[in-house]
């Protein structure tokens, strides 16, 4: 059967018989993983639309047991990414830890969208792009129903005020009161569980989960703020999802 639908290329793999192997993000199927016959020859703009970073229509056909893409062409390519180092390897990290969290033929249309904001800000932004990708990160978290417990104490659901919070807690899901902080014992927290939060740090995290990425283009955090921040995500992620060690986190860290 042959049908079409919007993408985004997660990964691309090369094989033998200069065959390729594609992991793409659907908008209608969501993610799925198809082989393409497609090569680079004369640097052609079907070949480029199956490039990692690009937006593009994709012809498939699909059978029972697997599925090809036949032909494509590109919508938006985010070429520009590839121009800069730190640009590059944030938008990587942030396109495989989409890989790992979708799963396989299920369209998540918000996450769609969200990385396709998350790939048209960094493409145009100049600097601080850990900052937008620690957005990324947890506004990502909204969309999976994991979002972290900000607005109260995510031990006992005491009321918080207004950038009080003691630490964050990573197992009870979120920041916790000076009082819960206390019992879980900071100092004894091997796992790396428990961070001490400043005001600020706070205050991030409310502003990103109560407006849209669109609105992070021009926040840039300071670097200690944004190490704090991916450290945190980093861990919340593990605990939580299941997600660690990726291949490009370590291009972030």
């Amino acid at each position: 059967m042959y049908t079409t639908t919007e993408g985004i290329i997660l990964r691309q793999t090369k094989t033998v018989g200069g065959r390729r192997m594609l992991t793409v993000f659907s908008r209608a199927f969501g993610k799925i993983g198809a082989g393409t016959s497609i090569t680079e020859g004369g640097r052609s703009k079907t070949a480029l639309a199956l490039r990692p970073f690009t937006y593009g229509r994709y012809e498939l056909f699909r059978t029972r047991d697997s599925i090809s893409v036949t032909g494509a062409e590109t919508v938006k390519s985010f070429y520009s990414i590839g121009e800069d180092v730190e640009k590059y390897m944030n938008a990587s990290y942030a396109l495989e830890l989409t890989d790992k969290v979708l799963m396989e033929e299920e369209p998540a249309e918000g996450i769609f969208r969200l990385l396709l904001d998350y790939l048209a800000l960094t493409a145009e932004r100049k600097k601080a792009f850990g900052t937008l990708t620690a957005g990324y990160q947890l506004k990502l978290l909204g969309l999976l129903g994991s979002d972290p417990v900000t607005d109260r104490c995510a031990r006992c659901g005491g009321k918080l005020e207004d950038g009080e919070g003691a630490a964050f807690d990573v197992a009870a899901g979120g920041i916790v009161c000076a009082g819960c902080a206390r019992e879980a014992a900071p100092a004894e927290d091997t796992g790396r569980l428990i961070f001490d939060i400043s005001a600020d740090i706070i205050l991030v995290l409310r502003y990103i989960q109560s407006h849209p990425l669109t609105d992070l283009r021009d926040l840039a955090l300071l670097p200690e703020a944004e190490a704090a921040l991916k450290d945190l995500m980093r861990s919340y992620y593990s605990y939580h999802l299941g997600i660690e060690n990726l291949k490009s986190e370590g291009l972030v860290i």
